[in-house]
């Protein structure tokens, strides 16, 4: 088990990282100012600059993940990632009693201030370290994976190792969900700030442009598309999809 305790010996099992895990050098590179430094976490985890940043969409896509859970959470759900904002304390509210959350990051920085956040951390959600091309867990483990707004920002070979490793972990019948950009329509006003701001601070999110998420699915995968819905004007996507039983 990982060094997080909880009373549910049913979880998923966490083995440790065999090495300590060292930052990629992709994400120190390009991402440092807005995840690893201290004084980013504490300027950037803030709901108005959250919600600037995503046109006045925040609350939007965050009930966007949230709506696939109208009756709540049973089961064991992964979230690939930290999020800053309440995307995560909004989910462990959404946890039954049967309910488990792991939220995995790279950044111990990042899981630090997702706890901070929690209501119940170390029981209804566990925070564990970890790089998500390579989860240390085993095979069709959790009942939902969920990607939120994190396929932009690897590039290519990492995200289709991503992808491998959400689609493995995933139990027959689960589902992975995705929030992410979308290609707007041509018309739309902020086509080209967004497109700018890509070219700027986000050189990956292009691709999501030009392909639809499922490219960058396993070969073989053995998934299928429950749900694709795009929103405001098409500049931002949720996919649903079910691994086969």
């Amino acid at each position: 088990m990982s060094s997080q305790d909880t009373s549910n010996k049913h979880l998923p099992e966490f083995k440790e990282a065999p090495v300590p895990l060292e930052t990629p050098g992709y994400l120190r590179k390009l991402y440092w100012w807005a995840y690893e430094h201290p004084r980013a976490v504490a300027f950037w985890d803030n709901p108005f600059l959250i919600n600037v940043i995503l046109l006045g969409n925040y609350n939007r896509l965050t009930n966007a993940v949230l709506e696939e859970f109208p009756d709540g959470i049973s089961g064991d759900m992964l979230q690939v990632t930290c999020a800053y904002g309440k995307l995560t304390p909004s989910i462990e509210a959404r946890l039954n009693e049967d309910g488990r959350l792991d939220v995995i990051d790279v950044l111990q920085i990042q899981l630090d201030n997702v706890r901070s956040k929690l209501k119940y951390p170390d029981t209804k959600v566990r925070l564990i370290q970890c790089d998500a091309t390579k989860l240390n867990c085993p095979d069709s483990s959790y009942d939902y994976v969920l990607l939120f707004f994190l396929p932009h920002e690897v590039p290519e070979d990492k995200r289709r190792q991503v992808f491998a490793e959400a689609v493995r972990v995933t139990k027959p019948g689960g589902k992975l969900i995705f929030v992410e950009f979308h290609k707007p329509h041509w018309y739309h006003p902020f086509r080209l700030y967004q497109r700018l701001v890509f070219l700027l601070f986000e050189p990956y999110a292009t691709d999501l442009w030009r392909h639809e998420l499922t490219h960058w699915f396993p070969e073989g995968h053995g998934c299928q598309v429950v749900q694709h819905k795009t929103y405001f004007g098409g500049l931002y996507q949720k996919l649903v999809v079910q691994k086969s039983l």
